[in-house]
């Protein structure tokens, strides 16, 4: 029985792994994910591999339905292998990323709380950063939503860098409770009892920070109607002519209906519009439309603005972060490569998210830049009064609906903004400067929701001061390890 250990140690390793990859959203259960972290603390660089690999193929499985990509121009004996491949080196990536955390983990000390402050923060940093570039999606700061919307309340103070810190020191916390059990059973007691009142002060500080939001969320400079557009075309049949013909009929029905309602813009999703495609008519209504504009020899992904009585755009926010392989492939700029675009190959635009309008300033997110919380809070802090995600979603299943719906939570949480979703299949909704989703259209249905929400001028804590209270807990446990170390030697 002995010699079956290790092999027994790694298949818990990975069922570890894969309920960490659950925990996240749409789940969004973080009593779970501290139980799957617990792996991480007790065992070496080597498990810590195969846990990350089977968190990110389970939590980012969603991208096995870009099968097929025939519609792109990939052979179709290519497309599975293709798109497993791309699923499988994410997961690489993953796991040699906590394979080295868990390495630095291993030469400081795992048992010691100044280590766990400091790699808690090494976390949470590398998570914020990973949001700005290509890769990155979603993490441990997530598991908060949609279960648990108390202690997502303190994204507004630490942002959800803060947060991905917070459930590794809680797991940390954890795991030094189930040693003391079976070590020094006097010592279990009290430390189960320190671990469970910090849970229910965070939980309750949390909480006391969402209601506060609940009780303001009306109040404001003044309040905008919207009228936002779910045209629900398949991507895969877009540029059909049928389909082409369906989404002039919606456009068009779309700005007759915002007119009639007196709104004050129309939102469309990303891509609703093709290159130097005019609006259908035009409208008394400002409308706020993804499409693609050319700049010279470079093409864009960006929210086009077209003034009232209008059928072309005026103004222009860039997408800047843009999808590998579908939008751009990292080459050279002598070396250019189209991508799998359908469109061809996209630029990247400025990296702020700040679009200045005459009807006020909004911070934008197109697509998978939602996920770049400082980025929407940067925008927010320089003016912008609510924020709009503007993204095209098909073909992917409701995982990752779900998980785009959970970030958007907490990107409102982060800026205590109004934020508005125009999807082209999904999730089109607004959620409130608590967090809380007040309205949504059903997914993968074509139809219109009229919204009321108010622009806001507050600006969070976590606006204010971004990534300093992780960068301080870190200096704190590296100062803390190093004076041991010191006091040791």
């Amino acid at each position: 029985m002995a010699g079956n250990r290790p092999l027994w140690r790694w298949w818990i390793v990975l069922a570890a792994g894969g309920l960490a990859g659950a925990a996240l959203p749409p789940w969004g259960c973080p009593p779970l994910l501290w139980v799957a972290l617990l792996p991480l603390w007790a065992l070496g660089p080597g498990p810590a591999l195969a846990w990350g690999a089977a968190a990110v193929l389970v939590s980012h499985r969603w991208l096995l339905w870009l099968h097929p990509l025939d519609w792109v121009g990939v052979p179709l004996p290519l497309s599975l292998p293709l798109c497993v491949l791309l699923w499988l080196a994410l997961g690489l990536l993953g796991a040699l990323l906590v394979s080295g955390w868990r390495w630095l983990v291993q030469r400081l000390g795992s048992d010691r709380l100044s280590t766990a402050c400091l790699a808690a923060s090494l976390w949470g940093l590398a998570e914020v950063l990973l949001a700005k570039g290509p890769l990155f999606w979603i993490g441990l700061g997530s598991a908060v939503l949609p279960g648990d919307r108390a202690l997502a309340g303190l994204a507004q103070l630490v942002g959800v860098g803060g947060l991905a810190a917070l459930q590794l020191l809680l797991s940390w916390w954890l795991w030094r409770w189930l040693l003391s059990l079976f070590s020094q059973r006097s010592a279990a007691g009290r430390s189960a009892l320190a671990w469970l009142v910090l849970v229910l002060v965070l939980h309750g500080w949390g909480w006391w920070l969402v209601v506060a939001e609940q009780r303001t969320a009306e109040a404001a400079n003044r309040s905008l109607s919207l009228l936002v557009l779910q045209p629900a075309i398949p991507t895969r049949e877009k540029f059909s002519w049928t389909q082409q013909q369906a989404l002039k009929r919606r456009l068009a029905a779309a700005q007759a209906q915002a007119e009639a309602l007196g709104v004050d813009a129309l939102l469309l999703p990303e891509g609703a519009l093709a290159l130097g495609e005019p609006l259908p008519r035009a409208a008394a209504v400002e409308v706020l439309s993804g499409g693609f504009r050319q700049a010279g020899e470079r093409l864009h992904s960006s929210l086009l603005r077209f003034e009232p009585g209008t059928l072309t755009a005026d103004q222009a926010l860039d997408k800047h972060r843009l999808v590998p392989l579908g939008e751009w492939i990292p080459t050279p700029q002598w070396l250019a490569w189209s991508g799998l675009s359908a469109v061809g190959g996209i630029d990247p635009g400025q990296p702020s998210r700040l679009f200045v309008r005459p009807g006020g300033d909004v911070g934008v997110a197109i697509c998978y830049e939602l996920a770049d919380g400082t980025a929407l809070a940067a925008a927010s802090r320089d003016g912008g009064r609510w924020l709009l995600a503007s993204a095209n979603l098909d073909p992917y299943p409701s995982q990752l609906q779900r998980q785009f719906e959970a970030l958007a939570q907490l990107r409102a949480l982060e800026s205590s903004r109004w934020l508005v979703s125009a999807a082209n299949t999904g999730p089109s909704l607004v959620v409130n400067p608590a967090g809380e989703v007040l309205q949504r259209l059903p997914a993968g249905e074509a139809g219109t929701l009229a919204v009321r929400i108010s622009e806001r001028s507050e600006i969070t804590v976590y606006g204010r001061v971004g990534e300093w209270p992780l960068l301080l807990l870190g200096l704190t446990g590296g100062i803390a390890r190093t004076r041991f170390r010191v006091r040791q030697s």
